[in-house]
């Protein structure tokens, strides 16, 4: 099975026809699933959204991920996804594995190449091996970095691929294995490349400008925009993430990577406007210094999900937001 991108972004396969649009979301049901990086953002929705229907362990070492993000009824295993006898255990009869354990910190991995790449490329590979003896599916967050800074947007899967960093790097290096797999070994693996992701728990070293923006808020501000603020970015909300990862799961086309976005954009001053507005807050806004290689603009092509996987974002921008600040209220 070939995975390869062509000229209109459809990937060239020897299986699998139509789409999944009618792909129902439950089709895990009572299967044994893996989320490496379970208790982190990303993978902590998942393990929520997956535990009452399917027997779901969750791999991770909470460097960064916190056990209060896991639901109950998942069984936990502690230990790198590098450590042989703790993936060993981790991935032994499971049928998928959602893919998200990483360093995602662009900073870091400037900082330091090696151990990321080691966590990032070395981890997934020891991932994508031990589940070809496993006979299992493997999901795999690869991200919107493999592009850089985009020629045009949106930005469709055949888009020319130029990171900018050794975190996009590493992902590029991850997305194709994944395919590389698929294609030599026939194992069912698909690629999401996430845009901006945002949502609950995302917190720490590694949060986003929308966690950053709010927590400013909540502070009374003032709300920190890098440069003129007209740089644009896509912003997902977890739950559709969520969502396209069990289609990701089910679907007949294995090998093939997807763009998860919305397919709308908005600059960050915008943002930070918005933020003000859904939290009530009276900060100002303040511009800094832009940051060396920012990109100018993102937003993602996400026809190819829709028209194969049955991908559609629901959750809003403002109805995420507004979410997020109902939440932050909420908790203690």
């Amino acid at each position: 099975m070939s995975s390869r991108d062509t000229a209109d972004g459809e990937s060239e396969t020897g299986s699998g026809s139509g789409t999944d649009a009618d792909a129902a979301e439950h089709d895990l049901e009572g299967r044994s699933v893996l989320v490496t990086g379970g208790a982190g953002f990303i993978g902590s929705h998942l393990a929520d959204a997956l535990v009452e229907e399917n027997d779901v362990r969750v791999l991770d070492h909470f460097a960064s991920g916190r056990r209060r993000n896991l639901p109950r009824g998942v069984a936990v295993v502690e230990g790198d996804v590098r450590d042989e006898d703790a993936l060993g255990v981790a991935m032994a009869d499971v049928d998928v594995v959602f893919h998200e354990a990483a360093v995602v910190s662009v900073d870091r991995s400037v900082e330091d190449p090696v151990e990321t790449h080691d966590v990032n490329v070395d981890g997934t590979l020891a991932v994508l091996e031990r589940a070809r003896r496993e006979d299992a599916r493997v999901v795999v967050a690869s991200s919107a970095a493999i592009y850089g800074d985009p020629e045009s947007v949106p930005v469709h899967e055949s888009h020319p691929k130029s990171p900018d960093s050794p975190y996009g790097l590493d992902k590029l290096a991850v997305d194709h294995y994944a395919r590389l797999y698929a294609d030599l070994y026939g194992l069912e693996t698909v690629a999401l490349r996430y845009f901006n992701v945002y949502g609950p728990r995302q917190t720490g070293a590694y949060s986003g400008v929308v966690s950053a923006f709010l927590e400013q808020a909540r502070e009374g501000g003032p709300l920190t925009v890098d440069g003129d603020g007209t740089q644009t970015r896509d912003f997902v909300h977890v739950d559709d993430v969520v969502r396209a990862n069990l289609l990701a799961a089910t679907t007949s086309h294995v090998g093939e990577a997807f763009n998860v976005g919305t397919g709308a954009s908005v600059s960050v001053v915008e943002l930070a406007e918005l933020v003000r507005e859904v939290a009530g807050a009276d900060a100002d806004v303040v511009h800094t210094d832009p940051r060396p290689g920012d990109v100018e603009r993102s937003r993602a092509d996400v026809g190819r999900a829709r028209r194969v996987l049955g991908y559609e974002p629901r959750v809003s921008l403002e109805s995420g937001l507004r979410r997020l600040v109902e939440a932050n209220a909420a908790s203690p």
